[in-house]
This record gives C-alpha cells, structure tokens and sequence, in this order.
C-alpha cells in the first residue's frame, strides 16, 4: 500500500476493521456476558488455550508432575474466539481477559494469578523447581523479562501483519520481520555453546521463550518459517529440538489444544490418564 492516512484528531472504534480478530478486540475492558468457570478436585485450576502463552503453563505442569512435584492440575478450555475470556467468570481472574489464567486453590484461601511469566514464577517458587542456582536468579529474571517484552513484537506485530491482517502491508512487514530476525540471532548468539538458557538445565527461561520462538524456528508459526530463514539460527534450532524431545514437554503441548492432528489434542485434562483415552481421535472414534 502507497496511499497516505492521516490519523484522525480523536480516535474512534470501527468494528468492521482490524482483520480476523476484529470481533474480539474492544478498546474497553471487563465482562461481555455472565458465566461462572468450572472448578475441578485439583489444588490448581488453569483456565487457557494453546497458544505460545498458554503451552508456557500447561508445559510447567507437566514438568513439575514428571519431576515429582505435587502440582495436579485441571485445564479448563477458553475458547478465545467463542470470546469466553470475555465471561464474568474469568474476567474474574483475569481483569485482562487474556490467556492463561490460574486459581491456586492448594492453600486456605483460593489465589488467582495471570500473565504467564507471573504463573511460571509463581509455581516455580511455590515448588522451588526450574529456577537454576541460586546465583543464575539475575540471569533467568532477565531472559523472562526480555521474553515478555519481546513477543509481542512476534506475535501481535509480525505474526498479525504477515498471518491476519486484512491485506498484506509491505512497511509493517518489514518493520516487524525485521526485529523477529534480530530477536533470533539474540538467542542464537547467547545459545551458542550452551544446552539451555541459563545454568546447566531447563528452566522456566526456556518454559517462556521456547514456545515462541522455538515454534516459529521449527516452522510451526504463522507459515513464516522460509520467509524468515529461519534454519540460519542453528543454535536456536538445537535449542528447541531438545525442548520438544523432552516428554512433559511433549505432553503440555497438547493441552487445551484444539488444532492439528486430533492425536495431538487433548482439549481439557484432568487426570494423567486423559493423554491416553481423551484425546480427540478417541474421542471421535467413540462418538
């Protein structure tokens, strides 16, 4: 596009504007509509979507239960373009209305905790699990940081111009394949010669960053993968090959998924067991 916009002196809301998640997006907050959430036996009720954001948690979990920690949990599907983070319910936990969402219920009195960075730091001190060496904490606060500040620069500005938006806009293309680019070769640079992102093993650094950026170097995100040339970021590629070989991993990514091949989803889990019988092609072959 080469036609000049002039911004408007005040800014009004057009709904018929803005692409696939036009219907979704409002410039005001709070609930659209009345509905409770299900609560579960669990000590910890996760209400989310596969997305980067929500794999980051249900992954956690995984982790946590395979390392042998007492982090039983129920995941409860949000259907974000059905605008269930719209309901009362998880508005509730969730002023922002946005996936993941958390109720630890495991102490006297039910705690809600949202923003996934918030739920990996919040499980990971509760558990005293995936945090590194004492003397690592800097390091691992920083690349957590440095993952939610950067994604959205991925995610809501790359992935959105380049995947949803109405039609293909060559400065913001640019503009944002640009930084997704000089945001892989920070990884690749800090991961060459190193098996993790921080200390000797998987922490909740690799938790946050690697369903983001492992995804798209993997090919799996927004059909960018040759756009972006992404084999060139070979330490970031080795990276995330050996996250996605680990089992919990393998596991978490199929929680509240609701894409893919019907043996990859499991839209709600509730027991271990539910991998095995509750995936959608079991589901499907029973119905």
């Amino acid at each position: 596009m080469t036609e000049s916009y002039t911004p408007p002196k005040i800014w009004t809301w057009d709904t018929e504007n803005g692409g696939k998640w036009a219907s979704l997006n409002r410039p005001i907050a709070g609930a659209t509509h009345d509905k409770a959430l299900p609560v579960g036996k669990h000590p910890f009720q996760l209400y989310s979507l596969a997305t980067p954001n929500g794999v980051k948690v249900t992954v956690m979990f995984e982790e946590l239960l395979a390392a042998g920690h007492a982090a039983e949990y129920d995941a409860w599907l949000i259907r974000i373009g059905d605008g269930d983070q719209f309901g009362s319910g998880f508005v509730g936990v969730n002023p922002n209305s946005k996936i993941p969402a958390l109720m630890d219920r495991s102490g006297p009195e039910p705690v809600r905790v949202f923003e996934s960075g918030a739920i990996l730091m919040h499980l990971a001190e509760k558990f005293g699990a995936f945090l590194g060496r004492p003397e690592d904490r800097p390091e691992l606060l920083s690349w957590l940081m440095w993952q939610m500040g950067s994604a959205p620069y991925l995610g809501g500005g790359f992935g959105h111009f380049y995947a949803y938006a109405p039609y293909p806009m060559e400065y913001p293309i640019n503009r944002f394949a640009m930084e997704t680019k000089r945001q892989l070769d920070v990884l690749n640079r800090h991961l060459e010669g190193r098996e993790w992102m921080v200390g000797d093993g998987l922490t909740i650094a690799d938790i946050a960053i690697c369903p983001w950026y492992g995804r798209l170097v993997k090919g799996e995100a927004y059909d960018a993968g040759e756009s972006l040339s992404v084999h060139e970021y070979e330490n970031v590629v080795a990276w995330a090959d050996r996250f996605y070989a680990r089992p919990a991993v393998q596991r978490g990514a199929m929680v509240n998924r609701t894409y893919g091949p019907p043996e990859m989803q499991l839209w709600e889990r509730h027991d271990a067991a539910d991998f095995e019988t509750k995936t959608q092609d079991k589901v499907q072959a029973a119905e």
